[in-house]
């Protein structure tokens, strides 16, 4: 008997068991390979585009995603440096043998946890309430709570070409009858796909013919806790490269053999809109030229490299010209050739904001199981399952983070609002307060949070608090000190082409003019902080206006957000909605008017209607 039961050991699953170990309930772990612990069947990077905010908000909530990256990475960026904060993240290569084994040590190091390698097909269900789980063999295990977090297993399939294998990423067994047992229980089930392109050998690779793409040349990290494990010079290269006009017309006349465009005609599965295959990259965009592709290493232990962003489902002697056709890889070796994968899903909307399943009571679910693509997506929704089970069992109130709080807050509402056609990926475009949820305060938005959860210990807080007070200090110190313009003053400004101010002003006038940094005000006054501390004043004042243009919008969607829809409506007795409106709102059952205002398919005019039979029947949203 145990507390939680973990299905899958993919990085939803290993932040969900961590997360319960560590906050003391007995748990089990069931993967089908254990080999397979933390495995990146896709390009090995950690981050990118708001995939690297997130994982700084992983951290920042005492999840572990960010800590093993930093631990493990070949190379780190940060995106988008010279753009606006809202829109700045990290980004590091990670490393596809070290970043499992140190998953694997930390997950061993937790007393609470077990791990058992099994192959899990049914659920103990009675009453609706899941007690447990049925392995391969029959054998059942019971618990307080499940958490599926299946990845691409549910009844996957590798296509190439004109053939479908049965299979997972690594020609291991798939689950083949789980998604089953989910359908007869009452889960809408959907079909996805996605894809990953060749592996090819570094030493057949010319990089002369490439672009260099190296790290970044200042330490970063995507924990708030750890110092920087590496040294900038000892960084590994990624390349650029591009499609030419010769890999077009390859694609292009051979269009007919993918599995996607014809080779296969049972293709069912939807693939990422934001991460698509090369074919559908020729296809959907036949006006452009070329697609940048980047040569990418997997780990420090082999010389595998990745070929990022030239995913496809062609034949194998297809993909040897095409790879040919790139320039540096004229003679290119393939190691591994790409393959697309289909999968089966739930359709999200079956999901409570906690993750619980609406269907199954004590059932989570978490990652690609829920109609996302990538490992970071897939990770904060594991850590969310994994905290949230942990409160039910606490017999607490579940942590639900808002869209203004964190990526996560928004990821987790649009898939259990709007669902999903394809695998959802993160962008900041999602994120209407992505000025609020930057990479660089992740820790003051939702460390706090982690503390509440016992997931923070007490020193990390402490640590928090000391940051909070001196971003303060610095703040007044701007605030109150004025520079006074001399003829020595105003040398310094002459001497790097910044315009001189005509009167005294203060720190803050001053730091508020784009062309000013902190760094340049440190000619004038001693700034006894860390550049941390800088960065943050110096943001707050830059971007004060925008900022609190955002928080204004925010707490309007907070006083909707406290506009409760109570759970046992009958949207079949509210007159004169539209009934695309009344079929989504009995789908997805909005908790609250902000929620099912963000529903698709849901009008303004359906919202004012739902208003005027809640303040009648229920005495609400006054």
């Amino acid at each position: 008997m145990y507390e939680i039961i973990v299905v899958g050991g993919g990085h939803a699953g290993c932040e969900a068991a961590s997360s319960c170990a560590r906050k003391g309930h007995k748990t089990l772990l069931v993967t089908g390979n254990i080999k397979n612990i933390a495995d990146m069947p896709c390009n090995p990077h950690i981050g990118g585009s708001a995939k690297g905010i997130v994982v700084r908000e992983i951290d920042a909530l005492g999840g572990v995603m960010g800590k093993i990256a930093d631990k493990t990475h070949l190379q780190i960026k940060m995106l988008n440096s010279a753009k606006g904060p809202a829109v700045q993240s990290l980004r590091a290569q990670g490393d596809k043998i070290a970043y499992p084994k140190e998953m694997m040590n930390h997950l061993t190091s937790l007393k609470n946890l077990e791990i058992k390698e099994a192959m899990v097909e049914d659920l103990i269900v009675e009453n609706d309430e899941v007690k447990g789980i049925i392995l391969e063999d029959g054998t059942k295990i019971e618990s307080n709570i499940v958490i599926l977090t299946t990845g691409t297993y549910l009844k996957a399939d590798i296509l190439v070409g004109s053939t479908r294998t049965r299979q997972g990423p690594h020609g291991e067994k798939p689950s083949n009858h789980l998604s089953d047992k989910l359908k007869e229980y009452g889960f809408t089930i959907k079909r996805l796909k996605t894809g990953t392109p060749q592996r090819l050998d570094r030493k057949t690779i010319d990089f002369s013919k490439t672009k260099l793409e190296p790290g970044d040349d200042k330490y970063l990290t995507f924990s708030f806790d750890l110092e920087p494990c590496y040294k900038i010079e000892e960084q590994e290269p990624c390349y650029l490269t591009y499609t030419t006009p010769e890999t077009h017309k390859i694609i292009i006349e051979n269009l007919n053999k993918s599995s996607m465009y014809g080779a296969l005609d049972d293709i069912e599965g939807i693939g990422p809109r934001y991460c698509p295959s090369i074919e559908d990259k020729v296809v959907r965009f036949k006006d452009k030229e070329r697609h940048q592709l980047f040569i990418e290493p997997e780990s420090r232990y082999y010389d595998d490299i990745y070929l990022q962003g030239f995913s496809t489902s062609m034949p194998k002697e297809v993909q040897e010209k095409m790879v040919h056709s790139l320039p540096g890889l004229e003679n290119a070796k393939i190691l591994k050739y790409g393959y697309a994968i289909e999968y089966d899903a739930i359709y999200p909307t079956q999901l409570n904001a906690s993750l619980e399943t609406k269907i199954l009571k004590n059932l989570f679910t978490a990652g690609q199981i829920n109609g996302t693509s990538g490992y970071e997506e897939a990770a904060c929704q594991g850590l969310m399952a994994g905290i949230n089970a942990s409160l039910k069992l606490e017999g607490k109130k579940p942590l639900i983070l808002k869209r203004n709080e964190a990526y996560i807050g928004v990821l987790i509402d649009d898939l259990i609002t709007k669902g999903i056609r394809d695998p959802y990926r993160l962008l900041t475009s999602r994120a209407e307060f992505r000025l609020l949820l930057r990479s660089d305060n992740a820790d003051l938005r939702l460390r706090d949070y982690g503390y509440e959860v016992g997931l923070i210990d007490n020193n990390q807080i402490d640590k928090l608090n000391k940051k909070k007070n001196e971003i303060k200090e610095l703040i007044d110190l701007f605030s109150k000190n004025k520079l006074k313009i001399t003829e020595k003053e105003k040398e310094v400004f002459n001497k790097q082409n910044i315009p001189i101010p005509s009167s005294t002003l203060s720190y803050e006038q001053l730091i508020k003019r784009p062309e000013i940094t902190i760094e340049f005000l440190e000619n004038f006054i001693e700034i006894p902080y860390s550049e941390e501390i800088k960065e943050q004043v110096s943001i707050y004042f830059k971007y004060e206006g925008y900022i609190k243009k955002a928080y204004k919008e925010a707490e309007k969607m907070l006083k909707l957000e406290k506009k409760q829809i109570p759970t046992d409506i009958d949207y079949d007795k509210i007159k004169n909605i539209a009934s695309e409106a009344r079929q989504k709102l009995k789908e997805v059952r909005p908790t609250t008017i902000a929620q099912a205002i963000r529903i698709s398919g849901v009008n303004p005019s359906d919202i004012s209607i739902l208003s005027v039979y809640l303040k009648k029947e229920y005495g609400k949203n006054d």
